[in-house]
């Protein structure tokens, strides 16, 4: 038989919140309720941002809460050619294209097409789309830029991929903490329009590290928030292309502050290192996140 996959996968780029509390405490509660597996994902391809400081700090709080998962824990920077394989591969298949477009280029390029009257689409953060001038580069131009060591991104080409596959697709969403039920949801990549896959000295993305990570590391279940809820449709997409097995999704409520919103580290939200330092206990904040 086998054993249930869960994982907790944060980012160190900041101090953990009541949010991040919340999502590692119910994929813990999931593992342990049906026997399954717990495993702790370090997230940290923005080698610029993430930072053993607050990675350290970050293992501090989730021990501080009770976390427990399985040894050895991956750290996605270690395993930059794994993902630069993958890469190549969409490469070679013509999956995916270099984009030059600075972000002064793209703002121009829009403004430019809403003068004209045309509303420019958004992806489903906000985001307008990538413009599709880079697609129809000459090969010999596109060769000619990275030579001269011009700044870009890989992008996927999603209409060219969804071409490729020829088929609709969509994944199993849990609809309550339980995993009881599930429901079949429609993956909707074209709403991102060609996102990014990997940069020029990162070869991977949020996107394209996460699908290998899954996979590779047999989770079964992805248990995130919901704001990611939407994004799944890219990553079925990626999933499809390059053959690996999908997980069932639940994506749980978010823990909002005050003011309504989403906890955010940015933002500067209260973190777990604060509440604790405060006196509070780990059975407080479970109390405050309704577990």
């Amino acid at each position: 038989m086998t054993l249930l996959t869960f994982r907790f996968a944060p980012s160190p780029n900041g101090e953990l919140h009541l949010g991040h509390a919340y999502s590692a405490l119910l994929n813990q509660k999931l593992a342990k309720a049906s026997g399954g597996r717990l495993l702790l994902r370090i997230e940290d391809i923005d080698t610029a941002r993430c930072t053993p400081h607050f990675e350290a700090a970050m293992l501090a709080d989730l021990k501080w809460l009770g976390l427990g998962w399985e040894e050895p824990v991956r750290r996605q920077s270690e395993h930059f050619p794994e993902y630069e394989a993958v890469l190549d591969r969409l490469i070679r298949e013509e999956l995916v294209y270099p984009a030059f477009m600075s972000r002064g280029e793209i703002r121009a390029f829009i403004a430019d097409s809403e003068r004209r009257g045309r509303d420019w689409p958004r992806d489903p953060d906000g985001v307008p789309l990538y413009p599709p001038a880079d697609k129809a580069l000459p090969m010999q131009e596109r060769r000619r830029r990275i030579a001269e060591n011009a700044p870009f991104a890989w992008r996927l080409d999603v209409g060219a991929a969804m071409a490729r596959l020829g088929n609709e697709l969509s994944w199993a969403e849990f609809t309550d903490e339980t995993l009881s039920t599930t429901r079949s949801v429609e993956a909707r990549p074209l709403d991102w329009g060609d996102v990014i896959v990997a940069r020029r000295d990162i070869p991977t993305s949020y996107h394209l590290a996460v699908v290998m990570d899954d996979a590779l590391q047999g989770v079964s279940h992805v248990v995130r928030g919901q704001d990611l809820f939407s994004a799944t449709g890219v990553q079925r997409l990626l999933q499809e292309l390059l053959d690996l097995p999908p997980p069932a999704y639940f994506h749980h409520r978010l823990i909002l502050g005050p003011d309504g919103r989403k906890l955010s580290k940015s933002f500067g939200d209260t973190g777990l290192a604060a509440l604790r330092a405060a006196g509070a206990s780990p059975d407080d904040v479970r109390r405050m996140v309704g577990l």
